[in-house]
Parts: structure tokens; C-alpha cells; sequence
């Protein structure tokens, strides 16, 4: 089986154990990422913050984002434009957004455009992961070509249930420093203080 073929077939496992996840469990996984992703230095520290807009059963980054907003954080999100290729746009509310490609929620239009290297600390998300941050997205590509010409602080975010340390991966697969489970914070996959 070929490195794409693995991945198709881990995506239909992961897909299939994200839906038999408890609401419970999800709840509480959504608060202690969150709560901890908001105590990491890096986040604390950043002015530019880019984080992905939760849909679905996705770790819920609304709290994140409204944390941003109020610190006074320039805060942008994903606009997807098709074929794997997203803008950064910053917003100014969570009411900015409203359903776009995929029915994820996005900016509109014509919110302010952000280059990548204005990004100080990037929030991304994937179908699973292991704890040396090598990631398996939802397939589209998007992610990729981001890391591709991102150099700043990276986060992946993924539920502690999801983790998988098998990863079929690439040479186009970029690894993510940080890890980020309701279990506490990874980095090159050793346990890291979030202080």
C-alpha cells in the first residue's frame, strides 16, 4: 500500500472513532486544550495569531478566538479560495464569519488580507496526529502549503483519543513542533510545561 493509499485508510479509521466520541468526553477535551493552549507563553506573547475556525466535531476554538479578540490580538483565520490554497484574513468578531467553502465558517471577502510572515503563532488542526507532531489533515492540502512558507510558533491541536503514533507521511508532510492534547503539551514529542 502506498503512502496516499495509508492515508485514505487512516482518515476513514479516524473519521470513524472521531464519531463514536462521547459529547462528554468532547466537552471536556474543548475546555482543557483551550484553557491550556491560552496559558502557553507563545500564544501569551504573540501580537499575530492564526487559528483555524472550528467546525463539527474539531476541538471548538471559539474560546481561543474570542480570547484573541479581546486581548487585543490581531486575529485572523482561514478563507479558503479551493484547491488546497487559503488566505489569511483577520477579523474583528466572530461575527465576521459565516459559511464558506466546505460550510466552514470564514471571512468575508473583502476583511483585510495578512501575509504569512506577519504570523507570530499558528493554531492548526488535524484528523489525528502523533505526539512528535506528525499530522494527517482532512485531505485537502490546505495546511501544507501553509507550513510550506510558514516559519513562526506552531500548535497542533488534537483530542488525546485521536492520537496515533503510526503517521504515513511524505516528504511533503512538515512535522509541528508543539502537540497539544487535553493530556498536556508535547514538544518533539516530549511532555513540555506549559510555564
Amino acid at each position: 500500500m502506498n503512502k496516499q493509499a495509508e492515508k485514505q485508510q487512516l482518515r476513514k479509521t479516524m473519521r470513524a472513532l472521531e464519531a463514536r466520541l462521547s459529547e462528554r468526553y468532547l466537552e471536556q477535551s474543548d475546555r482543557r486544550i483551550a484553557a491550556q493552549l491560552l496559558a502557553m507563553p507563545e500564544y501569551q506573547a504573540a501580537e499575530t495569531v492564526f487559528c483555524f475556525v472550528s467546525v463539527g466535531r474539531e476541538i471548538n476554538t471559539r474560546p481561543v478566538l474570542n480570547a484573541a479578540l479581546e486581548s487585543g490580538k490581531t486575529l485572523c483565520v482561514p478563507r479558503c479560495l479551493g484547491s488546497g490554497i487559503m488566505e489569511l484574513r483577520t477579523i474583528q468578531s466572530l461575527d465576521d464569519l459565516a459559511p464558506g467553502a466546505y460550510g466552514i465558517p470564514e471571512p468575508p471577502e473583502d476583511a483585510p488580507l495578512i501575509s504569512v510572515d506577519r504570523v507570530d503563532f499558528a493554531v492548526l488542526p488535524c484528523l489525528t496526529c502523533n505526539h512528535l507532531g506528525q499530522r494527517l489533515g482532512r485531505g485537502g492540502g490546505y495546511y501544507d502549503r501553509f507550513l510550506a512558507s510558514y516559519r513562526g510558533g506552531t500548535v497542533l491541536l488534537c483530542r488525546e483519543k485521536l492520537i496515533r503514533e503510526e503517521i504515513p507521511v511524505t516528504p511533503l508532510d512538515y512535522p509541528i513542533p508543539w502537540v497539544l492534547t487535553e493530556a498536556g503539551l508535547f514538544e518533539d514529542g516530549t511532555p513540555a510545561r506549559l510555564s
